[in-house]
């Protein structure tokens, strides 16, 4: 464990995993206010909003307790009766970060599932890849085991209901919900890696491929890699949108199973939502995060 309560993998992420009741109580809003000296003005809210800011221009471990007490001119001990340290810290920015492409009406639960659900899945994509690349932080930390904020529970509650008229069972809906989030962060966490070179290396990707050129233009012609030697120019282009070319296959497989479900909704007598009108909405939900993972696991 860090010296800032946070926990560090060899990996380079970071978990929590620090005091799981209090970060509840933050969380839900049922923790006991600082009752005595805090800084007028200084608020948990103000914190966490800080530590976001210094995570997204300086990456996660720029983020400690000192480090925000000199953003927010305020003592290092004031933050603490706020907040326990990093660990809990950690839990709430991510609780955040997950609510920002949501709704903002969260009293009313959402009731009509959207016309498409399609057009659902390419929406939840893409939001959480926006969001992933907005705060590339994100993919330091390990979500295996989040902390279950209201933002955590308000996206897995949209996502299922945007994904209802699929007609699918409980653990297929988790399932979708979690290829779909497992696929994003995979493309996310490659083109994070790769800025993080060009940063770390100073070295551009096209001066990167420039330095190989040789090697690879004689093991091409060697006669060692007749596949590769094969493949056209464009094989590796840029231009190529992978993330639409590889969301466009999630849905069609999707598709499939759904089609698959059908014959067993009409055998049972039960309606199949997908092409009831009854049920059709306009209501667009989307989602963020893989703490909708976690909850699949509860």
């Amino acid at each position: 464990m860090a010296k800032d309560g946070s926990t560090a993998a060899t990996d380079g992420t970071a978990t929590g995993s620090g005091d799981i009741a209090r970060s509840l109580e933050l969380l839900w809003g049922t923790g006991d206010r600082p009752s005595r000296g805090p800084k007028p003005g200084l608020s948990l809210d103000r914190i966490v909003t800080a530590a976001i800011a210094v995570a997204d221009a300086e990456g996660l471990a720029a983020v400690s307790m000192r480090r925000l007490s000199t953003e927010l001119g305020t003592g290092t001990m004031s933050l603490y009766r706020y907040v326990p340290g990093k660990a809990e810290l950690l839990d709430l920015m991510l609780d955040r970060v997950l609510g920002e492409p949501l709704p903002t009406d969260t009293e009313h639960p959402v009731e009509a599932p959207p016309a498409d659900w399609r057009a659902s899945i390419d929406a939840m994509a893409r939001t959480y890849l926006n969001n992933l690349r907005a705060h590339p932080w994100l993919l330091k930390i390990n979500q295996a085991r989040t902390v279950l904020g209201p933002s955590a529970l308000r996206g897995l509650e949209l996502s299922l209901t945007a994904l209802r008229s699929m007609g699918l069972r409980d653990p297929e809906l988790i399932g979708v919900i979690i290829t779909v989030n497992s696929f994003v962060e995979g493309l996310a966490r490659t083109q994070a890696d790769a800025a993080e070179a060009v940063r770390e290396t100073g070295l551009s990707d096209q001066d990167f491929w420039d330095n190989q050129r040789p090697y690879l233009e004689r093991a091409m012609l060697s006669g060692a890699y007749p596949m590769m030697a094969g493949l056209s120019e464009d094989a590796f282009s840029a231009e190529f949108d992978h993330f639409a070319f590889g969301l466009r296959r999630l849905i069609a497989g999707f598709e499939a199973l759904v089609a698959e479900r059908a014959p067993d909704r009409a055998t049972d007598g039960t309606t199949d939502p997908a092409t009831d009108p009854a049920m059709d909405g306009t209501t667009d939900a989307t989602t963020d995060g893989t703490t909708k993972r976690t909850a699949a696991r509860k």
